[in-house]
């Protein structure tokens, strides 16, 4: 089974409310199209995950992000291939997040979380974004 390897942003920010939040992006294309995710992309080669992330947030969301500590890698076999998907949390440091490519985003509170219909990769890591939420 093919391997693909890809990064994810877990974007977080501080609401109006004092609340910590996380921007979900809804996919706006391919097979799993109107699924909620993480927003980020393939590492091409010669690329760290890190500077994949970067390159990806600012094609898809116009935004520029600082990348902050691995939260986890997920490792998910879906029907046609295998995904390694290299989690870090990451800030905005510049941009409006504009979405490019992507129906819909959200930014969502712990609570909020399980509102959407997260793909099954993505799943695997909302317990572990609460538990450090809960944490902080």
């Amino acid at each position: 089974m093919k391997t693909v390897r890809v990064v994810a942003a877990v974007i977080k920010a501080i609401n109006k409310n004092g609340e910590t939040v996380i921007f979900a992006t809804q996919r706006g294309y391919g097979h799993f199209k109107d699924g909620w995710e993480f927003p980020g992309g393939k590492i091409e080669a010669g690329e760290t995950p890190e500077q994949a992330l970067k390159r990806e947030i600012m094609e898809e969301l116009d935004t520029m992000i600082s990348v902050g500590a691995k939260l986890d890698t997920i490792e998910y076999d879906y029907p046609d291939f295998h995904l390694s998907m290299d989690c870090f949390w990451c800030e905005v440091v510049s941009g409006d997040l504009i979405l490019k490519e992507h129906e819909a985003a959200k930014w969502l509170t712990r609570e909020e979380m399980d509102s959407v219909e997260w793909l099954p990769a993505d799943i695997a890591l909302i317990s572990k974004i609460k538990d450090q939420m809960d944490n902080e």
